[in-house]
């Protein structure tokens, strides 16, 4: 007969599991936030001050909101002219947010599983509008004068490009130290 008595875990691993637990919980939570943010920018855009209409809202000298339909991804590249392009697209992008949910999922750092919240929320409300309307919602468009530092973005795209500094930033700039060797 098999032995199906529970062993205990040492207490070290209950409190890695919580401390995951929470991080897993954080990140989860944050990229939901980042979803719904996201989204109710681009239904504000969209309908009440009906955007894609008017093409373009001036704000400030340096923000206006300015109506795009991005088909593809960063930069333009992978342009999807096409509808087998467009869900070829969103599998792809689907296929990226799954590998960002287990490598949330088996992060120990908290400041990486927020990041990864941070791209994972931003990545879900792309994916939503590419597959609600074949394109992604693109508004926001800070310039000074004529230069233009980034493309006409939104808050998914903001979310994922400061997701992705995070981890780069901890990735180069904060490693951890290896213990010394006694001699």
């Amino acid at each position: 007969m098999a032995d199906t008595t529970l062993k205990a875990r040492p207490a070290s691993h209950a409190a890695d599991d919580s401390g995951l637990t929470y991080h897993r919980a954080l990140a989860f939570i944050l990229a939901g936030l980042i979803f719904v943010l996201d989204q109710a920018t681009k239904w504000v855009v969209t309908y009440p001050l009906q955007l894609q209409e008017r093409g373009e809202i001036r704000l400030f000298k340096f923000f206006d909101l300015r109506w795009v339909e991005n088909r593809g991804v960063s930069m333009g590249f992978l342009t999807a002219d096409s509808e087998l392009g467009r869900w070829l697209l969103v599998l792809l992008t689907a296929a990226i947010s799954v590998g960002v949910v287990v490598w949330l999922w088996r992060e120990k750092s908290r400041q990486d599983a927020i990041a990864l919240g941070f791209v994972l929320g931003g990545a879900l409300g792309n994916i939503l509008d590419r597959i609600r309307f074949g394109y992604v919602v693109d508004f926001a468009d800070l310039h000074f004068g004529e230069w233009r530092p980034f493309l006409i973005f939104n808050v998914g795209d903001a979310a994922i490009t400061i997701g992705v500094l995070l981890l780069l930033f901890r990735a180069l700039l904060t490693r951890d130290r290896k213990p010394k060797k006694e001699v």
